[in-house]
């Protein structure tokens, strides 16, 4: 027993050094890819897609403007009331909305009708003030958590459905340009003004009141990153260059794959029987859909072949994902002389009994090493953003600030893990450059940050309210 749980450990301590390790070389040898997806689609597993955001929230945005955040089996209507400078983000007001399960495997008609009409309900109680100007319409960010081929800031088409839907009707066609007839169709004057994704939503939404951020990154469900570039970087933009010389990359980076990465067989594995194998790998090591499965599966190896939990494996363990990631941090994070809450886990989740501490010991230490792996992994991502940047570095005669802002329930719930991220951070970038970078939650970029776009991307601007 002894020896089979040693190796288990030991193959995952091996991971973690190799994390450290990969870290350490992805910033010297820079393989994040960047340079070759930011000059053609495909140079890389790095998709670095052309956002068309190249104005961002400035801070004196003003009015009343919506967002719709679909993502899943629910969707949210907001609404957001912008009172510039002096006031920012002066009042939100949000529904969400469950979509019957009909309607995900039917037809684009049927599903966007649905969704135009909850729109058109939500804006039906508002008061008169809240009523556009005549001739005006309302302005929406609409932020759409699936594969999108952007093709402008307002449009997009739909290169495949995720997450239970599965509308053909609808694929390779401009989702807004659906939304629209489906607007137009219940009476709603409403138009979209900005298609986005959610880490496109954390830039604007951290922007707005942070003119130091440079980044946005998810750690949560799932995770991806967006940031600023400067438009003469990118060699496969071929349209007019913006005022601003600036334009957002969807980084995409939960697909970024490397010989680098330090992967186990329980990587594979979990890999192996995924809906995408092969794709989204930096993702299923660093994110919260998949940390507590990784710990699920090397206990299921330590059950079946050293008898960790005795003499009967627990049925509990071989059903995938039922060790969720926020089990994992409660159990990482119990700090009970006898570890009773790891016991209760185990107990209430897995169905395991009558567990030693010293079982419970192993647990932990083995929570930590797949949380530290992620940790300083992600860490390693966003050392690629700022060295991109070139903001690795501090520059004689230059006094700069740059600010990543990171959402996403493992961020912000998992605290040894996000300690970890940001320790990390500090060692590769040393302790002069440290001091000239920032980190700051910033939340709900998919609701309020798809409202801010809508409001920077208006095409009322510059023209008086009266």
């Amino acid at each position: 027993m002894a020896k089979i749980i040693l190796g288990s450990a030991a193959a995952l301590t091996a991971a973690l050094a190799a994390a450290a390790v990969a870290g350490h070389h992805l910033k010297v040898s820079g393989k994040w890819g960047h340079a070759e997806s930011l000059a053609s689609d495909g140079g890389s597993k790095l998709k670095m897609l052309i956002s068309y955001v190249d104005n961002l929230p400035s801070g004196d945005e003003k009015g009343l403007f919506y967002a719709l955040d679909l993502g899943g089996t629910n969707f949210r209507a907001l609404r957001v009331e912008l009172g510039g400078k002096e006031k920012g983000v002066v009042n939100v007001d949000s529904e969400e909305v469950s979509i019957p399960p009909h309607l995900m495997t039917g037809s684009s008609h049927d599903l966007f009708d649905f969704i135009a009409t909850s729109l058109a309900k939500f804006v039906s109680s508002e008061p008169e003030e809240f009523r556009p100007l005549p001739g005006r319409k309302r302005e929406l960010g609409f932020t759409f958590s699936f594969p999108v081929r952007q093709t402008s800031i307002s449009s997009g088409t739909l290169i495949k459905w995720s997450k239970g839907f599965s509308i053909e009707d609808v694929v390779g066609e401009d989702i807004v340009g659906e939304l629209t007839k489906s607007l137009e169709r219940v009476g709603l004057d409403m138009c979209v003004t900005a298609l986005i994704n959610d880490a496109v939503g954390t830039v604007a939404k951290a922007r707005f009141s942070n003119k130091d951020v440079i980044a946005g990154v998810i750690l949560g469900t799932g995770t991806n990153a967006a940031y600023i570039e400067n438009v003469n970087a990118i060699p496969k933009w071929h349209g007019l260059l913006p005022k601003s010389g600036e334009m957002v990359i969807n980084m995409e980076w939960g697909n970024f794959c490397s010989s680098d990465l330090p992967l186990t067989e329980y990587d594979r594995a979990l890999d192996e029987a995924s809906l995408n194998p092969g794709e989204q790998i930096f993702e299923k090591i660093i994110s919260g859909m998949y940390l507590g499965d990784i710990v699920r599966r090397v206990l299921l190896k330590m059950a079946e072949k050293a008898d960790f939990f005795g003499d009967i494996v627990p049925d509990k363990l071989r059903i995938p994902f039922i060790l969720r990631t926020p089990d994992m941090s409660a159990m990482h994070h119990d700090t009970s002389s006898d570890l009773r809450v790891v016991g209760k886990k185990l107990r209430d989740v897995l169905e395991i009994e009558n567990t030693s501490l010293k079982m419970r010991k192993i647990v932990v230490e083995l929570c930590d090493i797949v949380s530290v792996r992620g940790a300083r992994l992600a860490a390693a991502g966003i050392f690629g953003i700022l060295r991109k940047l070139g903001r690795d570095t501090v520059k004689a005669g230059e006094e700069q600030k740059s600010v990543i802002a990171l959402d996403g329930g493992l961020f912000e719930h998992y605290m040894k893990f996000r300690t970890c991220m940001e320790n990390t951070l500090k060692e590769l970038l040393g302790d002069e450059a440290a001091e000239t970078i920032g980190v700051e939650h910033s939340n709900d970029g998919s609701g309020i940050g798809a409202a801010l776009l809508a409001a920077s991307q208006s095409q009322y601007l510059g023209v008086e309210n009266s």
